[in-house]
């Protein structure tokens, strides 16, 4: 009995000591989490420069199936093309760990961000310690965050409906991203204020 509540204790001792990784989350209602990260080309983004504004946030790796699939088909790009036409900022994040699948050096974020025709955005922030990603609670590539002009998230989630890796099931879908801005913009309620982010897991 004495080694079983010794065993015991030893158990108990370790989960208490053990380190927890840390993931808070953007909720829908709340401020945004601050954050101050560097984009390829070496500038900084602050959640204060984009006070007053409308920002989308998305997470991005470019060897993750679901990533291929919007930026692939242009979708992403579509969207961020009109949006940010709209007068709307859009921040891209690469939050892989450095030797994890999908991070990147700046100059090679340069040149994906080039061949991804990445013009509506930053030439992705690149968040190696996983900071802004693990602030956000960001799980997914991609995974879709709106800021309105308060500061407050306004939608937390997929970037639409279908969890299909296949392109072709883009037409069809529902795009909660879309759906979210044109609601939020024209003062209405937004239909799906968050939803469960689908995609490759965030490499930290």
């Amino acid at each position: 009995m004495k080694i079983k509540h010794s065993l015991s204790r030893w158990v108990a001792s370790l989960l208490i000591a053990a380190p927890m990784v840390a993931f808070a989350a953007a909720v829908p209602g709340e401020k945004a989490p601050a954050f101050s990260e560097v984009d390829a080309a070496g500038k900084t983004h602050s959640l204060d420069d984009y006070a007053g504004k409308w920002l989308v946030i998305e997470w991005f790796n470019k060897d993750c199936p679901y990533v291929k699939k919007h930026y692939g088909s242009g979708n992403m790009q579509s969207l961020q093309e009109k949006y940010t036409g709209e007068g709307i900022e859009w921040l891209t994040v690469i939050s892989s760990a450095k030797g994890k699948q999908g991070y990147l050096e700046p100059a090679e974020a340069m040149d994906v961000a080039k061949n991804h025709n990445l013009n509506a955005s930053a030439p992705f922030l690149l968040d190696a310690d996983g900071s802004m990603g693990r602030a956000f609670g960001a799980k997914t590539t991609p995974h879709m965050f709106i800021i309105n002009p308060e500061g407050k998230v306004v939608y937390a989630g997929a970037i639409d409906d279908n969890d299909s890796a296949n392109p072709a099931v883009i037409p069809k879908s529902t795009n909660y991203v879309a759906t979210a801005l044109d609601a939020s913009m024209s003062g209405e309620a937004i239909p799906v204020a968050s939803s469960r982010a689908y995609g490759c897991s965030v490499k930290y």
